[in-house]
């Protein structure tokens, strides 16, 4: 009873700070002067990059907290790890959302394929014997795939980009 009154108190604190976050953000008269403007427009998105990622650790502990409910500790190391992976994928694509990149991509993408790997290895431990073996073992092969597949798709992109030649961008005497 508690955890659930804990749970909506955050949830609703949560709620505010973003509409208090959201409030401070908003200029009520913008200023002619562009320097003063790329300075508002820096901060503003800090402020929102903060709420973001405020948001993203409120998920986690949300969800870390379900899992802390659970009794069976498989179920419960399943659900963990599944939560940290969210979370991690999470980051990574914010930082794609504010910084997009093929570097920041290319860490979404791993992200992701760590996220299926773990939660299924921790599905795995629920087995027993050469069922758990065999399970284990595939969820290596998919996470290895997953990996090259990633590895291959960047390097194709990499391969599409010009060449530098030797004198762009080198000093002329």
């Amino acid at each position: 009873m508690t955890l659930k009154l804990c749970s909506i108190a955050a949830a609703m604190a949560l709620a505010f700070g973003l509409t208090a976050a959201q409030a401070q953000m908003r200029d009520p008269a913008p200023r002619a002067d562009s320097t003063t403007g790329k300075v508002k427009e820096a901060v503003r998105e800090h402020k929102v990059k903060d709420a973001e990622e405020d948001r993203i650790e409120a998920e986690y502990k949300s969800a870390k907290a379900k899992c802390d409910q659970m009794k069976d500790r498989n179920e419960k190391e399943v659900c963990e790890a599944d939560a940290k992976g969210k979370e991690k994928v999470a980051k990574a694509e914010l930082d794609q959302k504010n910084k997009p990149s093929a570097r920041n991509e290319r860490k979404v993408a791993e992200a992701k394929a760590e996220h299926k790997y773990h939660v299924a290895k921790e599905k795995c431990d629920m087995m027993k014997g050469k069922e758990e073996s065999a399970c284990e073992k595939q969820a290596k092969a998919e996470y290895d795939k997953a990996k090259a597949d990633i590895k291959k798709q960047f390097a194709e992109r990499k391969d599409e980009r010009p060449a530098r030649s030797a004198t762009s961008g080198g000093t002329s005497k």
